[in-house]
């Protein structure tokens, strides 16, 4: 089930959005709002996969509300339904799903919803890395994990469930981690960005990472600190 919220200042923009989106059974709706300052509060609070917003609205814009996704790395598709072609580029250039131009008909929605679907689909399937436990094979799902430390001559990977010890170094490892959400913070650790929770600084040049549901901790150098606010925070 993909959860989406939407985004719309005007209410017959708005009522149309969530006539279409009431009619796919794939779909959840968890918000929808005519302004995009509670469309950003909801985002902070609950989890969704698929943003619809329109781009010109007061205070602050869906281009800035996608902005917004894009810079902190989150996992939330977006599909911008829009009067105004003149965002156009700088909208891709975040990465967007789809821009939609109003008026439009409902298929032109539905059409580009399904194909995100797929996609994601698609995704899922890639989404596993596969590790070697003496015997055994590991399928582990990317999104559970939350770090991995190379300790002597082992490598734990720790998820939200489980800590699974295997022998592949993290230099192979991170041959299989290239997306955005994964970083090496240190020659002993590769984390999830999306799971950490607090910095603390642990000698001159390097950071104590604790992270959201798991008591054990990794290690961040300051400059692998400053990249992430630079290109992730």
């Amino acid at each position: 089930m993909m959860k989406v919220g939407i985004v719309d200042d005007r209410f017959i923009d708005l009522d149309k959005l969530e006539g279409i989106v009431s009619q796919l059974a794939d779909l959840e709706l968890v918000f929808s709002t005519q302004s995009a300052e509670e469309a950003y509060e909801h985002i902070k609070k609950e989890e969704i996969d698929l943003l619809i917003a329109d781009i010109e609205m007061p205070n602050l814009s869906g281009y800035e509300l996608a902005d917004i996704i894009h810079s902190h790395a989150l996992n939330i598709a977006v599909i911008f339904v829009t009067g105004n072609s003149g965002y156009a580029v700088h909208a891709f250039e975040l990465n967007v799903h789809d821009y939609i131009m109003k008026p439009y008909p409902k298929e032109r929605l539905i059409k580009s919803i399904e194909r995100l679907i797929a996609k994601t689909k698609t995704a899922e399937i890639k989404g596993r890395l596969y590790v070697k436990q003496k015997n055994d094979i590991h399928i582990v799902q990317k999104k559970d994990i939350i770090f991995i430390e190379r300790t002597g001559r082992s490598t734990t990977i720790h998820t939200k469930a489980e800590q699974i010890k295997i022998y592949q170094t993290l230099n192979e490892l991170e041959g299989e981690l290239r997306e955005r959400d994964f970083l090496r913070s240190h020659r002993s650790y590769i984390i999830n960005v999306h799971y950490i929770k607090n910095f603390s600084l642990y000698a001159k040049n390097s950071y104590v990472v604790t992270f959201e549901g798991i008591e054990e901790k990794a290690m961040i150098t300051k400059e692998k600190v400053d990249f992430l606010q630079h290109h992730y925070f």
